[in-house]
Formats: structure tokens, sequence, C-alpha cells
């Protein structure tokens, strides 16, 4: 809009000014003609042209510089002082010129002075200022004149150059209002026509494309997922039609995330277009490949031997993934897991082969990865069990449907009770019993597994305060706890929560943690100070399967070494792990720590590990895993002194 303002000043800047010389001189020649043309007339006179040189002077400069494009707001400001300076020059003449008669021997200077201020006004409608700079100081210098004569028809005639001096500032700023307006609608009406230009060649220029980004992944050319969507449901309705097959076969790329993490995204862009040359250089019989996204591809193919030709591409491109990929001045052996399934074998319509299809791709990279898995029904029982179990977690935890057994342990030599094992336990209505790695998992899969241990923690604690009236004051109740729980929450805090609410002394638990936590110190060395610090006793369970730190069995101050039943089951029979449990009882003896050995089935292999030097043991032998209402007849059976059991009946028949 300033630049409009501004080319609107340029365009009739020569004639103003050339106008304003020709008036100056009119005027001169009329003071000349009445005699009055003397050396303040010529000085004005002489004033008035230097003025008009310097404006014609900074206009070209203006021009030169580019000032009047870059610099619109500068260049305005600069020609309105360039026209007050005129104005005011004219706004001298009456008070130089003696004896000043604007309605007498000169009124044709007043005339002039009032149709050039008037002609500014009316020229200049783009801006406001300028016109008005220009204008104003000649209507007020004339209405001065004008009613300082106090003659009445002087006055009158004034008081209307006021009254004009009002009309024109108003009609200036309506002017400027109009130009301002239609010059933006213009300028709308010409981004509008640009804007349609430019949007109908982009629109030409991009219809060429519209079909391939539509069905092409753009960064490896492959078809891309909604291609594949449509292509599958479409081979699928064929096949109905055709009594033919579709077999779906979906790859994953290996430690693909570890590529993208080390060598960065541009890398594993690269190796991402290299795998798809090496599928497009395989599948060679028009099958569809397609990248689903990320590291995931899927190939369709369709026909009557639809799932033999499946299998052969899954081999070959298995067999060749062997052999390095070459990108980016890089190599790697990049492995692939895939899962196949098929059309009718395995599901009656699209969305449900690319489930089974997934859930194959998902044992496949479950088990020894690069490796073809068909799908099997199994899978979809168990994908359906899972996800019952995941649903019905909360719900059991908070009902009270699941919660914790016990496992005797006792002492190899006097069968003493020295303790229980809290295991995790839940009979599900629909699914029957659901086993304890299955109840861990899926509280890790939905984001409870705090919850889950605070429950059996709960039940061990309801034990602990039990035990004494079962007779029993100096044994421990022993917790599992995952480690990959102390990357989850502060197990710590959760103990110390729910043994303080059932007023159980810390002592009376023991939390059994499998070496894996610790080997990794930075995962659970924290928790574990502040659990041995609060008299939580620490067992180190599975003892033997993993790669304990020596020093950190010592610095945490493990009380006792459970001993994994893989080295206990027919060591009866086995000298070699006979060995191997006596180099364990000798490490637990040197370091005072208690061994406890799990799994003892056999009264023979019982005897051998007591001779061993094994003190505490568990297992069917002494008693299968119980609910906390069976303890108490237990206890009453198993203990060793007669006077307690006969107390322990006598009391169940008192409470009877």
């Amino acid at each position: 809009m300033l630049q409009a303002q501004v080319a609107d000043i340029v365009e009739g800047h020569r004639s103003t000014l050339v106008l304003n010389v020709v008036t100056l001189s009119v005027s001169i020649a009329i003071l000349h003609i009445q005699g009055q043309a003397g050396w303040a007339v010529l000085t004005w006179y002489a004033l008035a042209l230097a003025i008009i040189v310097t404006r014609s002077g900074v206009m070209r400069s203006l021009t030169r510089r580019g000032m009047l494009v870059e610099a619109p707001r500068t260049s305005l400001t600069i020609l309105s002082i360039g026209a007050l300076a005129l104005g005011a020059t004219w706004a001298v003449l009456p008070w130089i010129v003696s004896d000043f008669e604007p309605l007498g021997q000169h009124a044709s200077l007043l005339l002039i002075m009032g149709g050039m201020a008037a002609g500014s006004v009316i020229k200049q409608i783009g801006y406001t200022p300028l016109a008005l700079n220009y204008s104003i100081p000649i209507l007020i210098s004339l209405m001065v004149n004008l009613v300082g004569l106090w003659r009445l028809h002087e006055v009158l005639v004034g008081l209307c150059m006021g009254l004009m001096i009002v009309v024109f500032i108003r009609r200036s700023v309506w002017a400027e209002r109009m130009f301002v307006s239609s010059q933006v609608a213009r300028h709308e009406a010409t981004a509008l026509a640009d804007s349609l230009t430019r949007a109908n060649s982009d629109i030409l220029r991009q219809n060429s494309r519209l079909e391939a980004l539509a069905n092409r992944d753009t960064l490896t050319g492959l078809a891309n997922r909604v291609f594949f969507h449509g292509r599958l449901a479409g081979d699928i309705a064929r096949a109905v039609v055709l009594d033919e097959q579709v077999a779906l076969l979906i790859f994953d790329v290996e430690r693909f995330q570890s590529i993208n993490d080390t060598l960065g995204h541009s890398a594993g862009d690269g190796l991402l277009r290299e795998i798809a040359a090496r599928l497009s250089s395989i599948v060679e019989d028009g099958s569809l490949i397609a990248r689903l996204g990320g590291d995931e591809f899927a190939v369709i193919v369709a026909g009557s031997d639809a799932l033999e030709r499946a299998r052969a591409h899954a081999a070959a491109v298995l067999e060749a993934s062997r052999q390095p990929i070459h990108w980016h001045q890089r190599q790697a052996v990049v492995g692939l897991s895939v899962g196949l399934a098929a059309y009718p074998d395995h599901a009656d319509n699209a969305e449900e082969l690319l489930a089974c299809a997934d859930m194959a791709l998902y044992d496949a990279k479950r088990g020894d990865r690069r490796q073809l898995r068909e799908f099997d029904p199994d899978l979809r029982r168990n994908a359906e069990r899972k996800r019952i179990i995941e649903q019905d977690l909360e719900r059991a935890i908070d009902a009270g449907a699941l919660g914790a057994w016990f496992q005797p342990q006792v002492d190899l030599v006097t069968r003493r009770i020295t303790g229980f094992e809290a295991l995790v336990r839940w009979q599900h209505p629909q699914l029957g019993f659901i086993s304890p790695p299955e109840i861990v998992n899926a509280a890790r899969a939905v984001h409870l597994s705090e919850q889950l241990t605070a429950r059996v923690a709960g039940d061990a604690c309801r034990l602990v305060r039990r035990l004494p009236a079962l007779g029993l004051t100096d044994v421990t109740v022993a917790l599992n706890v995952s480690p990959r729980e102390f990357a989850l929450y502060s197990v710590a805090c959760m103990l110390q929560r729910v043994t303080a609410e059932y007023g159980v002394e810390p002592s009376a638990l023991e939390i059994e943690i499998t070496e894996e936590a610790i080997f990794d110190p930075a995962l659970a060395d924290q928790q574990l100070k502040r659990m041995e610090e609060a008299g939580y006793k620490l067992a180190v369970d599975d003892f033997g399967m993993g790669h304990s730190s020596l020093a950190y069995l010592i610095g945490l101050k493990v009380d006792r070494l459970k001993i994994d039943r893989s080295f206990v089951q027919d060591v009866a029979r086995s000298e070699t792990n006979q060995k191997l449990i006596a180099a364990m009882v000798s490490l637990g003896q040197s370091l005072s720590l208690e061994i406890v050995v799990e799994g003892v089935e056999t009264p023979e292999d019982a005897a051998i590990l007591a001779r061993l030097g094994c003190g505490t043991a568990q297992g069917y032998l002494f008693a299968r895993p119980m609910p906390s209402s069976a303890l108490e007849g237990w206890i009453a059976d198993h203990q060793p002194s007669s006077d307690l059991k006969r107390k322990t009946k006598a009391k169940h028949l008192s409470v009877a």
C-alpha cells in the first residue's frame, strides 16, 4: 500500500513542479507590472525555485537508490517535508508584498494561491499528509490576511476560507480512504488471480504424481500400506470366485532400530532401500511387494499354488539375508524374520489374514529369529488367552481372585519349618489355572506390576501376622521380585508402604531376586540398598544360572542363596550336580550365607543334599504350594514337636 501511495505521488511529481514554476513566474510578473517586485519578492522567488530544484533532485536520488520501493514509508516522509517547504514558501508571499489587498489589486495572487492549494488537494488523493502539507499553509496565510484587514467583506471571505480548509481536510482524508480501498481491492484481485494461476499450475504439475504418491512408498518405491490393503482385499475377493489361495508374507528387519540409533536415520533409510531392492530382485513372479511402515515389509502371493510359492519366496529371502548388504560405504548382515499365513487355510478375510501373519511373525521373532513361521491355530488361541488375561488382571487383583499361595521351607535334618515362599496363583473362571509367568508378563504389559507385587506382599504380611498363633515365631516369608520391576517403579517404597499398612517388621519378609538384578547394579543397586537398610532379608534366587558378582553378594549383605532346581533334580544319581552343589555350599559357608535348595522331590535327593551341607529345602517332597487357609492343618501335621502339635489341634477344636 505504501508503495502504491509513493507511485501515485511520483506519477504527478514532475507536472506539479513545472506548474509551481509557471505560477511562481506569473506571480512575479504580476508584481513587476504593479511595481512591487522588490528585493524581498525576488529573494522569495529565488528561494521557491531552489526548493523546487531540491525536490526534483531528492526525487531522482530516491529513485536511483531504490528507496521508493524498498523504503516507501521513509520516502513518503521526505516528499511530505518537501511539499511542506514549498507550501510554506507560498504562504510567505502575502506577508512580503507591501499593502497586500487580497480582494483588491492583489486579487490575482489570491486566485493563484487558492487555485494551487485546491489543485493540490484534488490532484494528490493517494497520500493526504503531502497534499495538506502543501495546501494548508497557503490557505491559513490567505485567511489570516483577509481577517486581519477587519473589513466586513474581507472577514467574510476569510471565514469562508477557514471553512474551505475544513472541507479540504475532510475531502483529502476521504479521498485517501477511497484510494486505499481501491488499491486493496486491486491487490486482492491480483493476488487471487496469481493464486489461482499458481494453484492451477500446481494441480497440473502434481496431477501426474498423485497416483504414484497414493500407491507408492516414497522411500523405497514399493507399494505403500494403503495400496497393500486394497490389493489384499481385492486378491481375496478374486480368490473366492476362482477358488484360489492368497498367501501373505510379512518380513521384519532384525536390529534395525540399533542401526538407526548408532548410524543415523539416513543410514537406516539407505538400508531400507537396499532391502527393498533385494526383495524386488528375488520376488519376480508378479507378487505385490509393499512396505507397511518402519522396518516391516509384506509380499502378497495369489494363485492356485500361492502357499508353495510364498514358502519358496521366504526361503530365498532368508538365504539371501545371510549375505552382507552394502550401502553408503557400509555393510552389514541383516537378518529377517518371516511370518506366513494363507487364505482360506488360516483366515476368512483380509483383516484376519493380516492378523494371522502378524502372529506368525511375532512367534518367529520370539524364537531364534531369522526363520519362517507359518501360522498355527494355537497362536490365535494363545493370543486370545493373553488378551483375556491382560483384560481381567486388574479386576482379579482388586477382587482378591488372584493372590499368594505358600510353599513351606524346612530344615533338611530336623524337618523343622523355617519359612515359606509366597507364589502368585490365579484360577481364572474361564481359562482355569494361569501360570505365574503368564501373570507376571500380563502385569508388565498392562502396567500393573506394582499392584500385582503389592497384592502378593499383602498376602505375605497377613501370613506373617498369623504365624505366631500357629507356633511359628522365627520364620520368614519369602517374596519374589522380578528384576525388571526395579526399572518400572520403586520396589523399596512399595514394600515399606505395605509392611507399614499391616504393621509387619521388614525382617519378617525375605525378598528374593534373581542374579540378573545383582549383575546389573544400575538397575537395582539403590533400591536393594534401601531394602537392606530397612531390615528386609535378601535372597538370591535361581543361584548358579546367572553371573553373580561376589562383590555385590558381600556388599549387599545377602542372607540366602537359593540353588536352582535344575541342579537339584536327580542329584542322587548325578555326580556332576553333586560337585556343583558342594561348591556352591562351600561358597555360601565362606560368605556366611544360608543355602536353600528348591525342587526337592525324592527322599534320596534330600538325603544327598543334607550330606552335602545344604541346610534348608523346599519342594514337592515336603509340600506343594497351598492357599493360606490350608496352612494351619499342614503346620499342625508337620511340626516335629508333639506338644506344639497337640496345642494347635486343641486350638482348632476350641475354635470349632
